[in-house]
């Protein structure tokens, strides 16, 4: 199973990268293989958001769309994700979020495992890749909408 995990300090409020984040139906906007997004259901429990979403990915000839049960932890600044439906037999992310001097320290953690073995071995190879440039297009999109942390 593909496994990887990035970190970013990102000169911007805690709170303005988790609202980046939950917002999943903005994702077509600027997360690259992002073709589609549908939030379904939206729901808060005390210190929780519980969310229902779909995400169709796509690169080249390939698209498939999952289902997603996502929740957020307001207390552990954390974000859960775990695939209810589609094409995948696993997957599980984590996002963390501490906030420091500097902005904002973002954890992100992956691991998945697709049905089709050979785009398994596909994606296993390019994975860290796609990851990063994940990464990269959640950072410059925080950039672009928030105003760096004064220091």
């Amino acid at each position: 199973m593909p496994k990887a995990s990035v970190k970013r300090l990102i000169e911007c409020k805690k709170d303005q990268l988790i609202d980046l984040v939950l917002d999943i139906e903005k994702y077509p906007d600027f997360v690259p293989f992002c073709l589609g997004s549908h939030v379904y259901e939206k729901n808060k429990e005390a210190s929780q958001t519980l969310i229902i979403a779909d995400l169709t990915i796509g690169k080249g000839p390939f698209k498939d769309t999952y289902k997603s049960d996502v929740k957020f932890d307001k207390e552990k600044s954390t974000i859960n994700v775990t695939n209810i439906g589609g094409p995948l037999n696993h997957l599980e992310n984590n996002w963390k979020f501490i906030e420091t001097e500097g902005g904002t320290e973002i954890s992100f953690d992956i691991d998945f495992e697709i049905e089709n073995k050979f785009l398994n071995v596909l994606m296993s190879k390019s994975f860290e890749f796609g990851l990063n440039k994940i990464a990269d297009a959640f950072q410059k999109r925080a950039e672009d909408l928030y105003k760096p942390i004064d220091n």
